[in-house]
């Protein structure tokens, strides 16, 4: 049975003290207000639990959750009309019982704008040591921006369609936060992620976040077209950043890093793009334009790694709840006439660099071909090979269908990653890009490069089209960070990479 909030009578006394307004050039000077901006009819959250472990508690209503520390129960909406204030510092642990997901339903928002000091955490209840993928389901944001196939139904088991026309549609603020061990898998290809995005629109604000040990997929975007900067993606099951259904953001700085012993049986990738599932040229396209990401792949962090179930084990962090372990695949997976566009990025250490993928009668090469996806200012370093045209074989052959491969030439993703113009470089040595590659046992990584790297320094990277909005900043480096420099670290004091063992 559906339950509603009763709206407490009690006006918070006092709600914000007003700050003083700093100014700084910094990126990451932590000058987000000390709490959000919490209208005054805002009531304060009763208790701290949040849900009642049904799968239908609904927030209606304006609420802010003050600081504390708070138990997340069951499927948790927050209904059209409604908003949720979160406040800096605020841990929400989800049951794992009750598969707990907080879920934003188009025409809410919720407001979880942390600082670089106080982060907001969404994290599993369990207790320290014993923590794992999917321990409770993730956060869910839905709106009213446009997709390719209109009115859907996230995925997830949830009830929430989303989907419109409004690309400028706002479902409110994330920033400075952590969601960790998220990502319940509620059927076959119908998983939670850690953090889904169905239609969301460029109103909504997303930036500094970080998704831990999901269970599916770190990010997933369906449709939409906010933008976003700053994510990490660490140790996900699946894949890090996946992009479907005629999502057309903008994305900056960006980071992926893998455990090389999780990977998912529908094998796991960097980046993977559908225009759809059915790879139809049903528009918007999927048309997302990245820049500035890093990927550390599998390969490099470990000595002894092989791409095989018998080594890819689950690293003592497998659920057994329906979730299914198997191989690393591609830094890049494009495929069924996704248009996906990346720019200025690095990846190190992945069975496959790039996949161009015509599977399910779709024209993927020919959209690159064409001009209309673009892969520029790459580089690569210690792939196993460069190129791949079909799904699961691992092989630098031909295949123009995503079935049938000639194994007399090489991939038609090889040739497009090397084709003149590109100005795309594939290094044997991940050593080559002198960038700082920790294993994935280190507690306070540093992904940027060393003086001399071949990603610094560079020019013109920003000459296309697609990358001349002033969103953009136009840098002079290639990957996520501008160089191993503790300044220039943007995850500094606000992420974690031992969250197995953190006590909140």
């Amino acid at each position: 049975m559906k339950r509603m909030l009763t709206r407490i009578n009690l006006v918070v006394a006092t709600m914000m003290a007003m700050l003083a307004v700093g100014t700084s050039c910094s990126k990451d000077d932590d000058s987000t207000p000390a709490n959000p901006s919490v209208p005054g009819d805002a009531v304060a959250w009763s208790g701290t639990t949040i849900g009642d472990g049904s799968d239908a508690f609904e927030v209606k209503g304006k609420y802010v959750i003050k600081k504390g520390v708070y138990s997340l129960k069951g499927w948790v909406y927050v209904t059209s009309g409604s908003e949720l204030y979160i406040e800096p510092g605020t841990v929400v642990k989800g049951d794992k019982a009750t598969k707990a997901t907080l879920i934003v339903e188009p025409g809410a928002k919720i407001f979880a704008e942390g600082t670089q000091a106080q982060p907001i955490v969404f994290t599993s209840a369990q207790a320290p040591g014993s923590r794992k993928p999917g321990d409770w389901g993730g956060l869910v944001i839905c709106g009213k921006a446009k997709n390719n196939l209109g009115q859907m139904t996230i995925e997830g088991g949830l009830r929430t369609q989303h989907g419109g026309t409004d690309d400028n549609d706002n479902s409110g603020k994330i920033r400075y936060v952590r969601i960790e061990f998220g990502g319940y898998p509620f059927a076959t290809d119908q998983e939670i992620n850690g953090l889904t995005m169905g239609s969301v629109g460029r109103g909504t604000t997303i930036d500094h976040v970080q998704v831990s040990y999901s269970n599916d997929d770190s990010f997933e975007w369906f449709g939409g077209a906010v933008n976003c900067k700053n994510l990490v993606a660490y140790h996900g099951w699946d894949d890090d950043f996946d992009t479907d259904n005629g999502f057309s953001g903008k994305m900056q700085y960006l980071l992926g890093v893998r455990n090389p012993k999780i990977a998912d049986q529908s094998v796991s990738n960097g980046f993977e793009s559908d225009n759809n599932a059915s790879g139809s040229t049903a528009e918007p396209f999927t048309s997302a334009v990245f820049s500035n990401v890093t990927f550390i792949g599998p390969i490099g962090q470990d000595a002894q790694f092989a791409n095989n179930t018998t080594y890819i084990n689950g690293a003592n962090l497998n659920p057994n709840n329906g979730s299914r372990l198997g191989q690393f695949q591609a830094a890049f997976q494009i495929r069924r006439n996704s248009h996906l566009n990346v720019f200025n990025t690095v990846a190190t250490g992945y069975p496959v660099g790039i996949m161009i993928e015509n599977d399910k009668g779709s024209a993927t090469q020919a959209a690159a071909t064409a001009g209309k996806l673009t892969v520029q200012n790459v580089f690569f370093a210690g792939m196993t090979a460069l190129g791949s045209d079909k799904n699961k074989t691992w092989l630098d052959q031909l295949s123009t269908d995503g079935t049938n491969l000639d194994a007399t030439k090489p991939s038609f993703s090889n040739g497009y990653f090397s084709r003149t113009g590109g100005n795309n470089t594939n290094l044997a040595a991940i050593a080559d890009l002198k960038l700082k590659q920790p294993n994935s046992t280190v507690a306070s990584p540093n992904y940027g490069p060393s003086a001399g790297s071949p990603l610094v320094g560079k020019s013109n990277l920003f000459t296309n089209a697609l990358l001349q909005d002033a969103w953009f900043d136009k840098v002079d480096f290639i990957g996520a960070f501008k160089s191993d420099s503790d300044a220039d670290n943007w995850m500094k004091g606000w992420t974690n990479f031992d969250p197995q063992n953190t006590v909140y």
